[in-house]
This record gives C-alpha cells, structure tokens and sequence, in this order.
C-alpha cells in the first residue's frame, strides 16, 4: 500500500518541518472586558494527538537487529500509516493551527454587530495576523478565521467552523492556502466532559482529487482494554485500517484487510512485539 499525499512537492516537508510555531507575546497587556464572549473551542477540536500512539517509536523503529523489525510488523505498520498522516498533515496545517493556538493568548472585543473579534499576530514562517470572528446564532457559534502576511497575501479566509456553545461538538472546514484556495480538509470534533472522551476526524475535500473522501479518525473511549483508536481510509484503494490500543501499555491491534489479506485483528503486546490476538 501507498498512502497518498495531499502535497505535490514533498520537499516542502523537509522545509516545514523545521518551523517553529512560536507565538508572539504573551497574550494581552490590557485584556478589555469579555464578559458575554463564547468560549473558544478546545485545541483538541483542531489537532489531533499522535503522540501517545508513536511514543516510544524511536527504540520500536530503529531496534539493534533486523529479528526485532520483524518482530514488530503489526504495530510498525500502524505507526507508519499514522506517521504519514502526521507529517503530511503538520506541514499543510503549520499556519492554521498556529493560528488557532495563538488565540488563546487574547481576549476578544465585542463588535458593533454583536460578533466578538480576537485580533492578534502569530509566528509561522514570518508574522501573521489574524483576525478571528465569533458569532452566537442561538445555541451555536460561527467561527471565521481571516489571516493576512504583510507582503503575500491580505485577509485569507484560512477557516471557518461551527460549535456548540456549550463546546461539546463542531466542524472545520480550512482551504487549502492563499495561492490555492480550494476547499481542502473538513474536520469533525466531539467531547464528553463526563468521561473525558472525545473523537476528530479528518476528511479530505479536495475538488476532484483521487483521495477525496480519505480521512484519519481519533477516538477516546472508555473501553477497559483499547481506549484509544484510529480509522484511516485510504479512498483509492478503498480501504479501511481500523487500529485500536491502551493509552498505558501500549497494547494493541490492527485490522487492514488489503494489507493482511483477511478480516482478522493481529495484535502487539506492551513491548509493542507482534503476539497472538486473545
């Protein structure tokens, strides 16, 4: 399986990630009153978590013999579809998730129309600013996120989005950049505060794009044994790879019927070496 890139020059890659989402400032020096302002969605609603699934990836995938690779083919291929994710996705995504970490730094100011702004700069790849509208319509809020770099572009419509007030669920919809501005990537988010899970998913919208409709899904659940998941469809080879693991041990199991050729799961232990499935 190849898994298929949103980027057409992947030394983009290589220079992106290099950058370092530094935000500039530490938030307002005379936060005005925002009393009435909704609250922003949580970080989790617009970036999504590789962390806890590939730490330890280093030692996993980079072992002293070629007996321990073969040993850990089930989790390694979970990490790598993962892995190409990320990557491509950090890169693509550099400038509106900076964007959106940074507003929590500020306080928005209430406009004549009733909307709230948060109007501030960021650091990706040079200055930014960004002005940040919310706007309450009953139980909801719009979001619209227009950014401007001095000298390349001037009020971008990077992304827009729709939440709940009470900040349970939402959607995002970003484009893909300034010189391209077509509708790349649909993202759907949901939290329960009571058990602390929640879901994202990512979907490629790309107009007529072969992987449009692909996407990477994330779950928290409250499952004793996996409590954590991924979903990734590959639309051109229309496939689905369901990968489940425990947040602790780091147990886990994968289903990839193009990959392993049955519907079987085929599970790793703690020490991530594959095992037979219980």
């Amino acid at each position: 399986m190849k898994p298929k890139h949103f980027l057409h020059d992947l030394g983009l890659i290589l220079s992106f990630l290099a950058l370092a989402l530094m935000l500039v400032g530490c938030g307002d020096d005379n936060p005005v009153d925002s009393e009435g302002a909704p609250d922003l969605p949580p970080q989790s609603s617009f970036i999504m978590d590789y962390d806890d699934f590939q730490e330890g990836s280093t030692v996993a995938l980079h072992p002293d013999g070629i007996t321990d690779v073969q040993s850990r083919l089930h989790w390694g291929r979970s990490a790598l579809l993962v892995g190409v994710w990320n990557i491509v996705l950090t890169v693509t995504l550099a400038v509106p998730v900076a964007s959106f970490v940074a507003a929590f730094q500020y306080h928005p100011v209430r406009q004549a129309d009733g909307s709230w702004n948060w109007t501030y700069s960021f650091e990706a790849g040079g200055t930014h600013t960004a002005v940040l509208n919310a706007k309450i319509v009953e139980a909801d809020v719009q979001w619209t996120m227009t950014i401007s770099k001095a000298g390349d572009f001037t009020n971008f419509v990077w992304y827009t989005g729709v939440s709940r007030a009470d900040g349970t669920e939402g959607t995002w919809t970003l484009n893909l950049n300034p010189d391209n501005p077509t509708p790349f990537m649909y993202i759907e988010w949901e939290r329960n505060f009571a058990d602390s899970t929640g879901t994202l998913k990512y979907t490629n919208i790309i107009p007529g794009n072969a992987e449009n409709g692909a996407f990477i899904y994330y779950g928290i659940t409250t499952d004793p044994t996996y409590d954590r998941f991924y979903d990734i469809y590959d639309k051109g080879l229309d496939n689905l790879t369901e990968i489940e693991w425990n947040y602790e041990t780091k147990a886990g199991r994968v289903r990839d019927e193009y990959h392993y050729g049955d519907t079987d799961w085929h599970c790793w232990d703690e020490d991530l070496e594959d095992i037979n499935c219980p």
